[in-house]
């Protein structure tokens, strides 16, 4: 659990600036990846830092996915 919310705010301190089309695909993966594991863990325990953590992923991803032109 430990390793995936580090694997989060790395994610979320990642810089967008100079991604190259693939850079992209590649962290909107590693987004959806780290969103559904954190939420298996937020299904046991419903700790509201997990559903932040969550939420600010989610926000980044989106981001990403605008920049690359995908409709969610």
């Amino acid at each position: 659990m430990k390793e995936i919310l580090e694997e989060a705010e790395e994610y979320n301190k990642m810089s967008m600036s100079r991604m190259s089309y693939t850079d992209k695909v590649k962290a909107s993966r590693l987004g959806k990846k780290i969103v559904l594991a954190i939420n298996e863990f937020y299904k046991k325990t419903k700790d509201p830092e997990l559903m932040e953590m969550m939420k600010l992923v989610t926000v980044k991803k989106r981001k990403i996915d605008k920049k690359l032109h995908i409709t969610i």
